[in-house]
């Protein structure tokens, strides 16, 4: 977010309203508070001009006004109305700001099909988001609506019984019904979610942004009706051994738990992945998060890291304690070198950073405890200190270095099953380009190559595109050849 005003404080629009305290910003937008309750939201009348264009808004609610050469409109928030980006994931305060957003989303979503609504500005006044066409990844509607009604938890809104229970402060029924506003069906039998869209054409448009849905949806099906006759269907692509710990250590627990009660073990524990950057640990731990379901919390620099002292501390506490209150749900500790090195080395025997190391050892436990998978993520083993590494925190440390031609290999056909494919498109030449390479390389290849298809209108993948996508690598060194994945436990 840009810090940098484009207008004075106390500047005057048009209208009579003076500009207060920057609010929220980005490149082509500004939100300004005007006092306790109301903001202005004033955007570069370029981007403006797209809204109407869209019908989105009217020119009736824009007020122009400029500085100096450069040209904007203005819009007022109503009384006590929300005006803020969408990406600030506000939680709501009541079931009424609740239904308020669901309304926006849909009638939003009913003007536009094709456009990322993640980053828009939600305009409570006139029942809008605002999309602001930056360049980046589009969030389903059911994702964007969960995060939005739990304040950010990576939850989908087709799932009502983890949706419940992170909004406690509202009935079932009541999360149902700003559900249902928003466009989606509720329920099945079993009481969960099923996400549906109201329109055939906004269908098709999220078959082709999300490719293989109707896959993966069977597959999700089937690993559902296999976790409850007991069988391990967790697959990690490219990660045999991974998928196989994974499956042993976490699944199997998690599926078959009133055994494992019995004989005194009531949760998977803590586990650390350590390896260089690129080897795969994020992509192994998006696919176990996606499998159980779960909702997922993250620990890291951008979230909890702070220049005050105890501030951080403050900050993972609030962390660990909304993912007990979520429970069963997963914290993923990222980047673990940034705060919990050694308490000894020089740089970190600061009285905070040992309160922070301390606020992670008695967590820890706890979390586990309330039914929390905690993982940590590290690319400088070396540094963690000892304390944190010890049994009874993270009981698994496992190594996972880069990926050999035969896990490259079988990531690679496994995405590729996942998108349609013109008869005779072969994965060799990709497959050896790749081989060395970081796994989300390959992931970034596949969906490249899907974007390029799809750009000149083409309904299924064929061999030039793959090729081109591949060509966009940039070159890599040559570090002596991939390492297996081991394992440090007794």
């Amino acid at each position: 977010m840009s810090k940098e005003r484009w207008f004075p404080m106390k500047y005057e629009l048009p209208d009579g309203t003076l500009l207060g305290m920057l609010f929220a910003s980005d490149g082509d937008w500004q939100i300004y508070r005007v006092d306790r309750r109301n903001k202005v939201l004033v955007a570069r009348a370029a981007l403006a001009d797209r809204w109407v264009s869209s019908d989105l808004l009217t020119e009736s609610v824009l007020q122009p006004c400029s500085f100096g050469k450069d040209k904007y409109v203005a819009i007022a928030s109503g009384a006590d109305q929300q005006l803020a980006p969408v990406g600030d994931f506000t939680s709501p305060e009541s079931k009424a700001d609740a239904l308020a957003f669901a309304v926006s989303l849909r009638a939003s979503r009913q003007i536009v099909e094709d456009v990322p609504l993640h980053d828009a500005i939600y305009v409570e006044r006139f029942s809008r988001l605002l999309p602001t066409w930056t360049v980046s990844e589009m969030l389903d509607d059911s994702d964007l609506l969960g995060r939005w009604l739990t304040g950010g938890v990576e939850v989908s809104a087709s799932s009502l019984r983890r949706l419940s229970s992170l909004l406690g402060w509202l009935d079932k029924e009541d999360v149902g019904e700003v559900v249902e506003a928003a466009g989606f069906s509720v329920p099945d039998e079993s009481g969960g979610l099923r996400a549906r869209t109201q329109t055939e054409s906004r269908k098709e448009f999220r078959d082709k942004a999300k490719t293989g849905s109707r896959r993966k949806e069977h597959q999700e099906k089937e690993n559902k009706g296999a976790a409850k006759s007991g069988e391990q269907m967790f697959r990690l692509p490219g990660r045999p051994n991974l998928e196989a710990f994974f499956n042993e250590h976490v699944i199997d627990i998690v599926v078959h738990s009133e055994r494992y009660k019995v004989l005194g073990i009531s949760f998977p524990t803590a586990v650390v992945l350590h390896g260089p950057p690129g080897c795969g640990k994020t992509f192994a731990v998006g696919c176990l998060v996606e499998f159980l379901d779960w909702p997922i919390f993250h620990i890291d620099s951008n979230s909890v890291g702070s220049p005050y002292i105890h501030e951080t501390s403050r900050k993972v506490s609030e962390v660990f304690d909304k993912a007990m209150d979520a429970a069963p749900s997963v914290i993923v500790i990222d980047e673990m070198e940034s705060y919990l090195t050694d308490r000894q080395m020089g740089q970190s025997s600061g009285l905070h950073h040992v309160e922070e190391v301390a606020e992670f050892l008695r967590r820890i436990p706890e979390a586990t405890s309330k039914q929390v998978l905690v993982i940590g993520m590290t690319n400088r083993l070396e540094m963690i200190d000892s304390a944190i590494l010890r049994r009874g925190r993270f009981d698994h440390v496992i190594e996972v270095g880069m990926p050999s031609k035969e896990e490259v290999t079988e990531l690679v056909d496994s995405l590729l099953q996942k998108v349609p494919l013109k008869s005779g498109v072969t994965s060799g030449k990709a497959i050896a380009a790749l081989t060395g390479r970081p796994l989300s390389d390959a992931a970034f290849a596949v969906r490249e190559a899907a974007r390029l298809a799809a750009r000149a209108g083409k309904h299924a993948l064929d061999q030039e595109r793959l090729d081109a996508a591949v060509a966009k690598l940039p070159p890599v060194e040559d570090k002596g050849g991939s390492r297996p994945i081991g394992f440090v436990w007794d």
